[in-house]
């Protein structure tokens, strides 16, 4: 097992095909594996302009806003109609759904995980306080706000930092460098 450092300044960014925005793919397991492949995926999207999400059809999948006015996320049956406008709050919704979205402003940044249904189920959550992170054989962290000290010093991450492991359980002990600091938690575990 290896932990894989990485800053959101640093991640390559990827036009969409629809020209409504790009991704910054942060780490996509089996590594190497392409969209229709992947057990479970994460990633930090800009959305510039209105318009459909691209379809993953038995996936599961988290958004959660990050900067920006944020976006509104429907579907034309109405069965989703989910305004997300208040940051590091998570939303969860199926890739199977024909996901429209319009922004409510100037546009909007995001993370995403993704999972393979039936194969993997991603637990997402911010925290602002110590805890402790029970194991998990995957998993991302991401330092939203401020800086935080991770199993005793042994690992740190800054705003805009963050790590990811594969393969082996991991458990983390997670404590915010100061008051109001935000941490991103996912723990991706067998379905």
């Amino acid at each position: 097992m290896s932990v894989v450092r990485f800053s959101r300044a640093a991640l390559p960014a990827m036009p969409w095909k629809n020209g409504g925005g790009t991704t910054q793919e942060i780490v996509s397991w089996p590594h190497g594996a392409g969209l229709d492949s992947f057990g479970w995926r994460a990633s930090i999207a800009a959305i510039a302009a209105a318009g459909p999400f691209s379809a993953f059809a038995g996936v599961d999948r988290s958004i959660m806003l990050l900067e920006g006015d944020g976006v509104r996320l429907f579907t034309q049956d109405g069965r989703v109609d989910h305004t997300l406008d208040v940051p590091h709050r998570p939303f969860a919704f199926s890739g199977d759904d024909a996901i429209d979205c319009t922004l409510l402003g100037s546009a909007s940044t995001d993370f995403n995980v993704m999972t393979r249904r039936g194969r993997w189920r991603a637990d997402v959550r911010v925290l602002a306080e110590a805890s402790a992170i029970e194991p998990a054989p995957h998993g991302v962290l991401l330092a939203l706000r401020g800086a935080w000290r991770l199993n005793d010093e042994q690992q740190h991450c800054r705003e805009g930092e963050g790590l990811y492991w594969t393969d082996a359980a991991q458990a983390w002990q997670a404590v915010p460098a100061h008051e109001g600091a935000r941490l991103a938690v996912v723990r991706i575990v067998p379905a």
